[in-house]
Formats: C-alpha cells, sequence, structure tokens
C-alpha cells in the first residue's frame, strides 16, 4: 500500500471514491448537498493524503490545517476493499504527522454506528451535538404548547368501586366526573388529569388495579400528539403515542413499543383490529398525522369508548 500526498493532478482519480462516499454516508435531510466541483475547491485547500493498492486508488483523507491548536478532519475514505487492514489508522497517522496542532476533531453523524465506533477506539470523545428541526415542526408557542386534555374509560357499569379507589387516590380529586355507562364504559374526566398527562396515566393504571377491569386512559398533549394507555387489572399491555419520539429520541425498541398493538386491543375492547391499525399510526411529526383534536375522536370511535 503507498500512501502519497494529494496533488491537482489527482482530482480524476479522488472524483469516484467521493462519489462511493456520497452514497454510502448521504447528508441528512435537510443538508445542503456539495457539488464535486464545490468539495474538490474546498479540499486543495486542505492537506490532502491519497492510497494507492495494487487495484488502484484504495482510499483518501483530508484535513483542515490548524485554527488556535486544532485541525479538522473533514472527509476520510476507504473502499470497503481496503477495509479492516489497518488503512484509516495509517492515513490519519499521516495527517497528525503532517498537522502542527495540538487537536484534530472530526464530525460524524449519529446513525453511522460503526464509524463513531472506529473513532471512539482511536481515542475521539464526543464533546457536542448538532441538532436540526424543520421549522414547521418547532414548537415555539408561548408555555408548554397547545391545550393538553383527556379522559379515563373504565369496562364497568358499577361506579361503586371506582369511587372507593378515588377516594384513596392522592392527589385527591372532588371535582372528578363520572358519566355513563355508554357501551358499556364509564368516562371520568377532571381538570387536574387535563393538567398533567402523567397523572391521567397513573390514576388509569390504580383505577385498573383496583377495580380488576379494563382501563384506556386517553389524551392529547400539548395540542400536537395523543396518546393512550391500556390496562387490565392493574397491568400496561398497550401504549400507544402518535409521535413517539416526540419528546426526544428514543432507543429502536422504545419507539416501536409506542406504537399499538391491534391484537392486544381487539382482544380487550372488542374494537376491529383493521380500523385500529389503520387509525392508530405513528409518525415523525405531528404535521404527518389528522390533528390532535380529530385523531382522539377517530379513536374513541374505533375503541367503542364513546366520549362525553
Amino acid at each position: 500500500m503507498n500512501i502519497r500526498p494529494i496533488s491537482d493532478d489527482d482530482a480524476d482519480a479522488i472524483q469516484p471514491l467521493w462519489q462511493e462516499f456520497e452514497l454510502e454516508v448521504p447528508e441528512p435531510e435537510g443538508f445542503a448537498k456539495d457539488s464535486w466541483e464545490d468539495a474538490w475547491g474546498t479540499f486543495r485547500q486542505q492537506l490532502g493524503f491519497l492510497a494507492e493498492d495494487d487495484e488502484g486508488i484504495a482510499g483518501y483523507a483530508f484535513a483542515r490545517p490548524p485554527v488556535h491548536g486544532r485541525a479538522h478532519l473533514s472527509e476520510i475514505y476507504v473502499r470497503p476493499r481496503a477495509r479492516r487492514t489497518g488503512l484509516a489508522k495509517a492515513l490519519l497517522r499521516q495527517l497528525v504527522e503532517g498537522l502542527d496542532a495540538e487537536w484534530l476533531s472530526l464530525e460524524v453523524l449519529t446513525s453511522n454506528t460503526n464509524a463513531l465506533a472506529v473513532w471512539q477506539h482511536f481515542g475521539f470523545v464526543e464533546i457536542e451535538r448538532l441538532l436540526i428541526a424543520r421549522l414547521a415542526d418547532l414548537r415555539l408557542e408561548d408555555g408548554e404548547g397547545g391545550p393538553s386534555y383527556g379522559a379515563i374509560f373504565l369496562q364497568s357499569d358499577d361506579e361503586a368501586p371506582i369511587r372507593r379507589a378515588l377516594g384513596r387516590f392522592v392527589p385527591r380529586l372532588p371535582d372528578a366526573q363520572l358519566s355513563g355507562p355508554r357501551n358499556g364504559w364509564l368516562e371520568l374526566t377532571d381538570g387536574r388529569l387535563d393538567e398533567d398527562p402523567t397523572l391521567l396515566l397513573r390514576l388509569a393504571q390504580e383505577l385498573s388495579a383496583a377495580t380488576g377491569s379494563v382501563v384506556i386512559s386517553l389524551g392529547v398533549e400539548r395540542g400536537a400528539v395523543v396518546r393512550y394507555a391500556l390496562f387490565e387489572a392493574g397491568r400496561s399491555v398497550d401504549e400507544y403515542l402518535s409521535v413517539p419520539e416526540f419528546y426526544g429520541p428514543l432507543p429502536p425498541g422504545d419507539a416501536i413499543a409506542l406504537a399499538a398493538n391491534p391484537t392486544v386491543v381487539a382482544r380487550l375492547t372488542g374494537a376491529d383490529p383493521a380500523r385500529v391499525r389503520a387509525v392508530a399510526r405513528t409518525a415523525a411529526s405531528p404535521a404527518e398525522l389528522p390533528p390532535a383534536d380529530d385523531l382522539y375522536r377517530q379513536l374513541t370511535d374505533v375503541l367503542g369508548i364513546a366520549s362525553a
């Protein structure tokens, strides 16, 4: 393997590798894509090295000159055939030797887990994160956003055990209203539950445990997303949030767990699984779904819990 400094004559040789890199690690949505001419014009102002093997060009690396002691690794790419041979480390070593710097920084996509592992192995540590959002999805309203509201639906026509359980619940809810039954469900509402979605969930679970019945909490949060939680004898058996990562990134398993389970819903409520699947969809942003108020009403209809 031969590693040498890059010259102006190497543009045609490097361009195919640069295009391979762009296809393999595309810019995230919302970021401008450079043309090759723009990229090459930037590269020629930097320190660069090219690696060649018996089959031709195998990789390259570029770094910006240091400013206040910190240089920046702008791009490094090794073709698949030359990976796991130590070439990336060799290119990095050449850059380090050619840079009069104390520090070397780089940027890597959080989704590129393989690259993250490599850089951390070399000794790089994370010091900041770059965040991006669509302007249409920004939540910049005063306070906590739009209104939150919700109700608890209990699969019962007997109010007595529910009122007993409410009497033991902390905080006290003296203004709680029970209505129904309608379609076999009692509906519980209270202003405190509208103000605090976590309280809505907690009370629903406690009522399910106290009565042994099927209980659903259903609410709109911040005027933007809809959540339901389904409990059976106090156990949480299904939870749905229309935008799983509305409050921040989640591990993939946690995000999947916030999608509705039509089979469970059908078993406990008698709802049509196909309708549950069609209505209780998830998305990356509220803009991709019906307005939260409409989605709330659609879910009461699908679940058979007529809401007052």
